[in-house]
């Protein structure tokens, strides 16, 4: 289920517009310049958020989370896409210098380098997952792009069209040449975050600052899961942050873990006055595989609509329900699936399908795999009172 925008009144869900920026603790990247470290009230403020791509020569001056234009993504290529996907093994320890050394050599020839073209210059990093050419990134590294030309770890160049980009999860699909049928591209093997624990070893693979020479490798574990990181106009929900170093340029680049496979792209670095504090932030790559799945497929991401604005359920009242938390109705959307379910305002959601919810971002979460159509049974409480209500969800449309 998506998020609301600024201009979107009866949106799904209550998350408000995020502050302006000098009240702030995050800044958004299209607020930052080339390094994101010169926004007027930089000398000494807070912690601010810059997007890993390095911006180049200008500060980006619309919202770097817009959806792009859909580009035809049926082109008549018959020859079926192979995906590298693992079996999910337990991740194995970064143990030793030895298995990174090991990692970037499985992963490195299939990270690439984004140059984009535009209004504004710009890099970025993306992933190579389909051997017939197509790249996981960014939304935002290619927003807005008038030519984009991606090079590739053996040096060549190619360009690059946009297939679809997602704002909701910052997430987009470019897409190559296809290769000589005898040599097809090199691709990354695709994990799960699903499995992931925090303290895990990872392993961080991008082009930071549009460098020459390859890509660069830094190593860390994970600091922290479902991170809920604000970004104008919009948050990207349950994010993987990490303390493995992740410069501007970066974004779209992989988050890997102990075996090689990709567990998140790699979207936004914390900074300061004086760089980089040691956050950095992935979307795991589940919500990304499944976001460009249906990029390809359809020519846009599918998000359901369960249409209800709503607030996370206080500690005090959760306490007094005797729950852990939930997510509190303060609106209910006529005419949509929660109306129609019987819904009701001043419902607090605390489950879906069995699983808990503990705020408005679980409950967003928790719709995410769910498609057009398909019903969920909402778990809630209404003045204490426990009830169980089925809801067919529809896709959002706008």
């Amino acid at each position: 289920m998506p998020l609301p925008g600024p201009d979107d009144a009866s949106d799904d869900v209550g998350f408000s517009v995020p502050p302006h920026v000098d009240d702030r603790l995050w800044r958004h990247p299209s607020e930052l310049s080339v390094l994101g470290l010169d926004h007027p009230r930089r000398r000494g403020g807070p912690l601010t958020l810059a997007v890993a791509a390095g911006m180049v020569g200008a500060v980006v001056a619309v919202s770097l989370l817009a959806v792009l234009g859909w580009l035809d993504a049926d082109d008549g290529r018959d020859a079926p896409a192979v995906i590298r996907q693992a079996a999910r093994p337990a991740a194995a320890p970064v143990a030793s210098s030895g298995s990174v050394v090991r990692i970037a050599e499985a992963v490195r020839p299939s990270i690439a380098k984004v140059r984009v073209e535009g209004a504004v210059a710009s890099s970025g990093s993306a992933v190579l997952y389909r051997d017939d050419g197509h790249l996981l990134t960014n939304a935002h590294v290619v927003e807005g792009a008038d030519r984009i030309e991606v090079a590739l770890a053996d040096g060549s160049t190619h360009d690059a069209d946009v297939v679809g980009a997602d704002d909701v999860t910052d997430i987009a699909v470019l897409r190559i040449d296809v290769p000589p049928s005898d040599d097809p591209y090199p691709t990354a093997v695709l994990g799960t975050a699903a499995d992931l624990a925090v303290g895990q070893p990872v392993v961080a693979i991008g082009s930071p600052l549009g460098l020459a020479g390859g890509s660069s490798v830094t190593t860390g574990v994970v600091s922290a899961l479902g991170r809920e990181v604000e970004a104008e106009g919009t948050s990207l929900l349950d994010m993987v942050q990490t303390d493995a170093a992740i410069s501007p340029g970066s974004s779209g680049g992989a988050l890997v873990d102990g075996t090689g496979a990709v567990i998140g792209i790699t979207t936004a670095v914390g900074v300061s006055d004086v760089g980089a504090e040691g956050l950095g932030f992935a979307t795991p790559v589940d919500i990304a595989r499944s976001v460009a799945e249906d990029i390809i497929t359809q020519g846009r991401a599918v998000h359901v609509w369960l249409g209800v604005e709503g607030t996370d359920l206080d500690r005090r009242s959760a306490d007094e329900l005797e729950v852990r938390g939930g997510a509190r109705v303060d609106q209910v959307v006529e005419g949509s699936p929660a109306a129609d379910a019987g819904v009701s305002r001043l419902d607090v959601i605390v489950g879906v399908g069995g699983q808990p919810v503990g705020s408005m971002a679980a409950l967003v979460i928790a719709l995410r795999d769910s498609d057009p159509g398909d019903e969920v049974v909402l778990d809630l409480l209404r003045g204490g009172d426990s009830r169980r209500v089925v809801v067919e969800l529809v896709e959002r449309q706008g």
